[in-house]
């Protein structure tokens, strides 16, 4: 009876063991160019708005091969009537937060409307001569990262004024997992729309699909939509991308870590903006552990960074990236934890945006009762099982 139980025993941890090392050899670093995006096959969209007035979502991600998305289609004959823009701007190089006036492209005229200045949604009149809408935006696949706010102001704006959206898919560069407390909906803002976890593993396509036929659209309304699938993509690929999607984003170092490290937005340390490392690196002048040191300075990308120009002690962790396989597939809480517990200032730790960026009251409440990060985990693993279920309903890759 014994050897039988052992035997069994064995037989569940090597089974374990293997799905682990099966999961381990499938995510893989990948080049971009490995990807066909939905914007290269233009055969495929190019019916749906032919001869129509067009809008495009867009910014300087929106490329086709080395070819922005607007020229390549006025190269076609394509009729753009107007562009609007995210968070960052057209050309992706305005700083965080920072409202975005209207403009015009350079060349071709065409008028460029903010979504991130004095509305976030496309008004009625701005929609009046349109018939079709292209979205095209290179998302990082976190919760709080804007683009996909933009994505369902958008849809909402196309079910209400019966406009097609044709959503050109792109790979998600942390496509590879699904981790992180699931949005309490109390707590719904622009860096959080949706009842999803901070990482959703799906790309911008697929959660467009999921917004729609969950109903999660105002007044649970439905955007006539289309997605243009991607090519030779799968979920367990991080993916480089080719061109920083925000300013404060550089490479694929600092896209890995950002659902981690931007928690630490909410709280008085900082995240390494206004250095070389945004996203790889945290520190604050009271922190007492570690070598590693560096001062935030005002710059293009961060006019005004937290604690400017004073020295922060913290961690580099460009080098925990590096070993991607052995240290993922997980929301990493060890470094906001540990930071919390080391500074004397507690009471003044966290601000009024953190609870914003965890979707939830619980995490905050979780690190202050001095919870460890297995049992904050833990209160995590029946939201994530139900969010998991919806999922692969929209789920357009293996």
């Amino acid at each position: 009876m014994h050897r039988g139980f052992f035997s069994l025993l064995i037989i569940i941890i090597l089974e374990s063991l293997m799905q682990v090392l099966a999961q381990d050899t499938r995510v893989r670093l990948a080049a971009y160019n490995e990807i066909v995006t939905g914007n290269m096959q233009t055969g495929k969209y190019l019916p749906l708005i032919k001869n129509k007035n067009v809008a495009l979502v867009v910014n300087q991600s929106s490329l086709v091969g080395k070819t922005h998305l607007a020229d390549t289609l006025n190269a076609l004959g394509i009729q753009i009537k107007r562009i609007f823009t995210p968070e960052h701007g057209y050309r992706g190089n305005v700083s965080e937060g920072k409202e975005i006036e209207n403009s015009e492209t350079e060349n071709t005229k065409i008028e460029i409307v903010s979504l991130y200045g004095k509305k976030k949604k496309p008004a009625t009149e701005d929609l009046k001569d349109i018939e079709a809408i292209v979205f095209d935006l290179q998302d990082v696949g976190v919760r709080f990262y804007t683009y996909i706010s933009t994505l369902t102001f958008v849809m909402e704006a196309c079910a209400e004024n019966h406009i097609p959206l044709i959503v050109l898919d792109h790979p998600n560069p942390n496509g590879f997992y699904v981790d992180g407390p699931v949005l309490d909906t109390t707590y719904r803002s622009f860096v959080g729309m949706h009842p999803v976890p901070v990482v959703y593993g799906m790309t911008i396509g697929e959660l467009a699909k999921m917004i729609n036929g969950e109903g999660w659209l105002k007044n649970g309304i439905k955007c006539n939509l289309t997605v243009i699938p991607l090519k030779n993509y799968d979920h367990g690929m991080i993916v480089k991308l080719p061109v920083k999607p925000s300013p404060n984003l550089p490479d694929w170092r600092s896209i890995y870590l950002y659902p981690s490290l931007c928690f630490f937005e909410g709280t008085i340390v900082s995240v390494g903006r206004g250095t070389d490392k945004p996203f790889q690196i945290y520190g604050h002048p009271d922190i007492t552990y570690g070598n590693y040191h560096f001062t935030p300075v005002a710059g293009n990308v961060s006019k005004h960074p937290k604690l400017e120009n004073k020295t922060c002690y913290g961690e580099n962790l460009s080098g925990y990236a590096e070993n991607y396989v052995s240290n993922m597939p997980k929301l990493n809480l060890s470094w906001l934890i540990k930071a919390y517990n080391n500074l004397k200032t507690k009471d003044n730790f966290f601000n009024n945006f953190f609870v914003k960026l965890a979707g939830t009251a619980e995490l905050r409440k979780q690190i202050e009762d001095g919870l460890s990060e297995p049992e904050i985990r833990k209160s995590w693993e029946e939201d994530l099982k139900r969010f998991k279920k919806i999922r692969e309903k929209y789920l357009m890759y293996p």
